[in-house]
């Protein structure tokens, strides 16, 4: 019966050796800041607008939308990549209001994190006084960005699955090793 209670006790001590050694995943991408600022109020529509991470990213992985109060997509061309920035040129806005800048990066991880930032423009720009067409860019045909998308937190995504995979192997390995000494007394 000893015997038996030890198998128990090892097995459990085990089992929260793994659980205590695993971290949080922190790994994932985290916006440090953009230009323009978030909730800035601007007289006059930017020319280009920059996302900066705080790793280093890629142009091809990443998309940047730039949508006005009406829906209307203003980004034109691709998004470009320098160290830690993405950015993609902006076409003459629109009516005066709230513009979200909404983007989908990918981490060196490789997952995607999407969040968003906004500006107001407080007069009209430009492309107010004609009607304006959805901006015909592959970047923004690709993953327009929701009205509404929240920031991404910095540990979205939540933890790995493997430490749980090698911790089960691990514990159904020592259950079996366990039960075939046991058999053997």
């Amino acid at each position: 019966m000893t015997r038996v209670l030890r198998a128990a006790a090892l097995t459990l001590l085990c089992g929260f050796a793994l659980l205590l050694g695993t971290g949080v995943a922190a790994a994932h991408t985290r916006l440090l800041g953009s230009d323009p600022a978030d909730g800035t109020s601007l007289d006059a529509g930017p020319s280009r607008v920059a996302l900066e991470f705080n790793e280093t990213m890629q142009a091809g992985f990443s998309t940047i939308t730039v949508v006005g109060p009406d829906g209307t997509q203003f980004q034109t061309g691709g998004v470009t990549a320098d160290g830690a920035t993405v950015a993609v040129d902006v076409g003459p806005l629109g009516a005066a209001g709230r513009y979200e800048i909404g983007y989908r990066v990918i981490s060196e991880d490789g997952h995607p994190v999407t969040g968003s930032v906004a500006f107001t423009l407080t007069a009209d720009g430009p492309a107010a006084a004609a009607p304006a067409a959805p901006s015909s860019s592959s970047q923004a045909a690709a993953a327009p960005a929701p009205a509404a998308a929240p920031a991404a937190p910095a540990g979205d995504g939540g933890m790995p699955v493997w430490p749980w995979i090698v911790g089960a192997v691990v514990l159904v390995g020592g259950g079996v090793a366990a039960a075939l000494r046991l058999g053997r007394s």
